[in-house]
């Protein structure tokens, strides 16, 4: 068998493990798709509030109509990933889908500014998001296929973790791209909007080059998929087991999506700025970035299941702490607890869905909890500002109970693969 191209990846300063270098190839493309998402995410309600766009509200709020552009990618990033995945299955080709996702998310990403009125701006969020699903699809199958039992962890955790440096670099670049503008560039005027919805576009024509140079698909054969795209809840413990990480990922991706919804509220209540706000966001990012490896490591080497459940548990004192902290501090610290919680969870659920799948749904598998990701990103915001309503604390309890009622799906419902049936090692290697 044909040696993997590898590269050397520094875990801590006890271990080092190979690392495939098309999964840090497929990583740099997702931190540049998240990178554009989270800039967009702080740069379009103010692009929606500007003298540049000037539509019909049909009586909304401003706030709400940048909720329903905002909203439109997750929708539409959800629905497209079951058939995105089938279809993947069945032609046995990952690469192009990837590439073609990428691609659709550059011109989106510079459509944006030559785009002037609310259902433009939804319209060309919708098709960024059927772009995204298009390429996360792909590229968690072919990262599952690159992998085996022994690196599966590892592989996703990284994956992950470039994926959230994206998302924590994104806002703060975006943000200052725009409050710095304009610019002049070749003796012309660009607005500080252009410049950070170019910057974007750039960023997944870089992704786009890496992987076009890098990536290629496992030489397989059509997979035989199956024809519809229902998945499968029951199985023979309750639930099927990986529809039940879905719902465990589901619950991570709830707790996180919370926080940036009600940040007037948490800024009011702590008395602090956006620089403050941006900090605790940060502690997050950092804590999962700095999680993701070593806990997909270990779990590769010591089970999956303890990981994601203990992933659930942590996160959820973590989320009901932000409800009642009274500091900066406080909810810094409560929030980097989280993100540890949320890395100890997330890739695990990814590298053991992967160890359930088969050549032949990979894709379609792995949607699934991608789909989940996605949906509950989505619901997460719509949530917050009734629960929040209630009281501060509202959001934070309810994410923490969510936590918990994954933790139990999971614990119940949820047991590692027997090693002999998956499609790699039993164990991690020292190396």
């Amino acid at each position: 068998m044909a040696a993997r191209p590898t590269v050397e990846y520094a875990l801590g300063v006890a271990a080092r493990v190979s690392l495939d270098r098309r999964v840090i190839a497929l990583g740099v493309a997702r931190l540049a798709d998240s990178f554009g998402n989270a800039l967009l995410i702080v740069v379009l309600p103010l692009y929606v509030v500007s003298a540049h766009v000037d539509g019909v509200a049909l009586g909304l709020s401003a706030a709400v109509v940048s909720g329903v552009v905002l909203a439109a990618f997750g929708v539409f990033d959800s629905v497209i990933q079951p058939w995105a995945g089938r279809l993947s299955d069945r032609l046995g080709r990952r690469r192009v889908f990837v590439l073609a996702g990428l691609v659709v998310l550059a011109a989106t990403d510079a459509a944006f500014a030559a785009t002037h009125s609310y259902v433009g701006l939804f319209a060309v969020r919708a098709v960024q998001g059927l772009g995204v699903g298009v390429t996360v699809t792909a590229s968690v199958a072919l990262i599952d296929e690159y992998s085996t039992a022994a690196d599966r962890g590892v592989h996703f955790g990284v994956f992950n973790a470039l994926r959230l440096v994206g998302f924590g670099v994104g806002p703060v670049v975006g943000g200052v791209l725009v409050s710095a503008g304009p610019y002049t560039v070749l003796g012309r005027s660009l607005s500080g909007f252009a410049a950070a919805f170019a910057v974007a576009a750039f960023a997944a024509l870089v992704g786009l080059a890496v992987v076009a140079a890098t990536v290629s698909d496992p030489a397989s054969t059509t997979a035989a998929a199956a024809d519809d795209l229902s998945f499968r809840v029951r199985g023979g413990r309750g639930l099927d087991p990986v529809f039940a990480l879905g719902l465990g990922t589901f619950a991570v991706a709830v707790g996180i999506a919370f926080f940036a919804a009600i940040e007037p509220a948490i800024n009011a209540r702590l008395g602090q700025g956006a620089e403050a706000f941006g900090l605790e966001m940060a502690a997050f990012v950092a804590a999962f970035v700095l999680t993701q490896p070593v806990a997909g490591r270990l779990s590769d080497r010591f089970g999956r299941t303890p990981f994601v459940v203990a992933g659930l548990l942590v996160a959820a004192p973590a989320l009901l702490a932000q409800g009642f902290v009274a500091t900066a501090l406080g909810m810094g610290l409560a929030r980097a607890v989280q993100g540890v919680g949320a890395a100890m969870a997330f890739g695990p659920s990814l590298a053991l869905a992967g160890d359930y799948a088969t050549a032949n749904d990979s894709a379609s598998t792995l949607s699934v909890l991608t789909m989940a990701f996605g949906l509950g990103a989505g619901v997460g915001p719509i949530l917050a500002g009734p629960l929040a309503a209630l009281g501060f604390d509202a959001p934070f309890a309810f994410g923490a109970l969510l936590s918990l009622a994954g933790a139990a799906v999971v614990h119940t419902q949820v047991s590692d693969p027997d090693p002999d049936v998956s499609s790699g090692a039993p164990a991690a290697s020292d190396d």
